[in-house]
């Protein structure tokens, strides 16, 4: 029997997402995808887009779990003093709690697919930040056009 409530998708294109660094003093770049505003639930999905050389500063969220998987280049996560090397197709998970951080660690800009559950004001942490834009080659890396 289908559920006699239709609930409506929310959907999103790549013109739809905003760009945005958290500090003017920050090379990476967030393109929230959904958040609480667009979903009407606590969760944060996001590209983070690392300039070579760049990384999160170390941080840990209190009732969060934040999830990173690596659409194209190399990194390193790190958490609690532990590092593992990423690279395209590999995924992290970093516990609530755990100190953590990611570095692009390649010769090229490092993309991750970010998902943070609950939202744990992270969303409007990146919305009051600096609007940044996506140039040609995050839209090429976001559309799969090569």
């Amino acid at each position: 029997m289908m559920n006699e409530r239709c609930m409506i998708p929310v959907i999103k294109t790549l013109n739809d997402y905003q760009a945005y660094r958290i500090s003017s003093d920050d090379t990476n770049r967030l393109a929230i995808v959904f958040d609480p505003h667009s979903a009407d639930n606590s969760l944060t999905v996001c590209v983070e887009i690392f300039e070579v050389g760049s990384e999160t500063p170390p941080h840990r969220h209190n009732f969060a779990v934040e999830m990173f998987f690596i659409l194209k280049g190399e990194g390193i996560a790190v958490c609690d003093g532990k590092e593992t090397p990423l690279h395209s197709g590999d995924s992290v998970l970093m516990p609530k709690t755990g100190t953590h951080y990611l570095k692009n660690t390649g010769n090229e800009r490092l993309y991750a697919l970010c998902m943070m559950v609950p939202n744990e004001d992270f969303s409007e942490l990146i919305r009051n930040g600096i609007p940044a834009t996506l140039d040609e080659q995050d839209l090429k890396v976001l559309s799969r056009v090569n």
